[in-house]
């Protein structure tokens, strides 16, 4: 190709680049006028993006509350909560509820009277195993008027296969899809769910989530080593602690505690539903008055108060277990809407983001120091002030001081090198496609309209992520790496096999 064809076929390629970026600028703005907001009296908030290109609507309600919100003795509290929502309420999911209310305020103060026997100076044992037989009778009794699974089963069979819910340190969020001419379905069950929600099954729900701690938690030494490092990287903010919460706290959380915890978090202006799909907004704010309006208003909870203080010194957990060495580095860094957010992403991302990331590159193919390596930005939430941690698995016969050398390594060449524009270039493509990706679909558009909504105050913010990605430099990495990637900044945890501790 001779200069002048060069200099063409040059000029066409930035000609197509900078088309391309204005379609998606374009895109986005059109896509942005077609979101529509309304605020109830009340202060619930109702998100609706219109989308007729197929007869199916997501519907994703979040409740800005997670495990972060939660203090002393109520751990867990939140994702028990979640669980509860699902039983059902005054008229779904029994068959009488004035009989039912009866026995749970029976069964109450039975379950008072066992856990203060059960943790008194001297406790009783036969009084204990006579009043748990008591309450297993009535718990016997209430069950005879529950219709199991009635919620799910009504919404399975207007079309609704994917039923879900999930708690997390910063929100709980319940997701329906259903065709768009359930609309009215969707609002008559769930604003019945919020404003006449029945904690039925408490004790049998209790135990699923005790089991769930157990299984998922204390027998696997991820689980354990997590919870630990957790628990030493944040002496303060509520993120030390799991939302599964702990045992001694799920024991003892009480059916008044879910009720007191409900009627504080699940106020009318601490909900916001996004609503993406094949519907009329005009239509759906109408029925959102109708139905989620006749909720009382309440005041939005008090933000959290606790703010992680600076870390001091490099601080260290071991956790022995029967495992392979595996190592967990965290670094404190800002929350999500903080300005260095984008770069940080970009860091983790080619530090340590799937196969052809620089530690995966380094300490698995070169080294075969590690077996698993990878990095997680954004942890345990974004919401507060977080962490961006790295962690490895060590290789047969090698260790987690190996991985941690060669982890160094690879930090303290982007603090002074940086990144190259090629990896940069890469980051910038992938994360862009998954934005639009998710953008594509109605429950992903959703969720990430009520993301914004609340922990950004602007779901406009959403449309705004993919020139943030643009504006990162390799400059803003290398600085970045400086600021946050302090070895007094970070906490170290690590798993020593129990053969290895002996």
């Amino acid at each position: 190709m001779n200069l002048k064809n060069w200099k063409l076929a040059v000029f066409i390629l930035l000609c197509l680049f900078i088309a391309s970026q204005s379609a998606q600028a374009q895109l986005f703005d059109a896509m942005k006028a077609q979101v529509k907001e309304q605020r109830l009296d009340n202060g619930m908030t109702f998100i609706v993006l219109e989308r007729h290109d197929a007869p199916v609507v997501s519907f994703h309600v979040y409740a800005d509350v997670g495990s972060a919100n939660e203090s002393y003795g109520i751990t867990g509290i939140s994702h028990l909560l979640e669980h509860m929502a699902f039983k059902g309420t005054k008229i779904v999911g029994t068959t009488d509820f004035e009989a039912e209310i009866k026995l749970f305020e029976q069964m109450d103060v039975l379950y008072d009277q066992i856990i203060r026997e059960k943790y008194s100076a001297k406790p009783d044992t036969i009084k204990i195993a006579r009043l748990n037989d008591e309450l297993e009778v009535l718990r016997k009794q209430a069950k005879d008027y529950v219709i199991n699974n009635e919620y799910f089963d009504m919404m399975m069979q207007q079309g609704d296969a994917g039923v879900n819910a999930y708690t997390s340190t910063d929100a709980t969020q319940y997701i329906n899809s259903l065709p768009s001419n359930k609309l009215e379905f969707w609002m008559s069950m769930t604003s019945d769910r919020f404003l006449n929600p029945v904690i039925r099954e408490f004790f049998k729900e209790k135990d699923v989530v005790m089991e769930e701690r157990r299984l998922g938690l204390e027998s696997q030494p991820i689980g354990k080593l997590v919870e630990d490092f957790l628990a030493t990287a944040f002496k303060a903010h509520p993120y030390q602690h799991s939302v599964v919460g702990h045992m001694s706290d799920l024991e003892k959380i009480t059916r008044a505690d879910v009720e007191a915890y409900f009627e504080k978090y699940y106020q009318p202006s601490n909900l916001t539903v996004a609503i993406v799909g094949d519907v009329k907004a005009k239509q759906v704010f109408n029925m959102a008055e109708l139905y989620f309006g006749r909720i009382p208003s309440g005041a939005r909870p008090e933000p959290v108060r606790t703010q992680e203080p600076e870390q001091w010194g490099e601080r260290y957990v071991k956790v022995e277990a029967k495992s392979q060495p595996i190592l967990l580095v965290g670094y404190h860094r800002p929350a999500e809407t903080n300005e260095d957010d984008a770069a940080l992403e970009a860091l983790a991302n080619i530090l340590g983001q799937g196969r052809s990331s620089r530690l995966w590159e380094v300490m698995v193919k070169q080294e075969k120091a590690a077996i698993q390596t990878g990095c997680f930005n954004g942890f345990p939430g974004s919401k507060y002030p977080n962490l961006i941690a790295f962690f490895s698995m060590a290789a047969k016969d090698r260790t987690s001081e190996e991985c941690l050398q060669l982890m160094d390594r690879e930090i303290e060449k982007i603090k002074q090198e940086s990144v190259t524009e090629s990896e940069l270039t890469k980051f910038k493509q992938s994360q862009k496609k998954v934005i639009i990706s998710q953008m594509k679909s109605n429950s992903g558009m959703a969720a990430t309209l009520t993301h914004y909504a609340e922990v950004h105050g602007d779901w406009r913010v959403t449309f705004d992520q993919i020139e943030a990605i643009d504006k990162i430099t390799a400059a803003d990495v290398k600085r970045v790496a400086n600021k946050y990637l302090v070895n007094k900044n970070r906490t170290i945890g690590e798993i020593i096999p129990e053969d290895a501790a002996e």
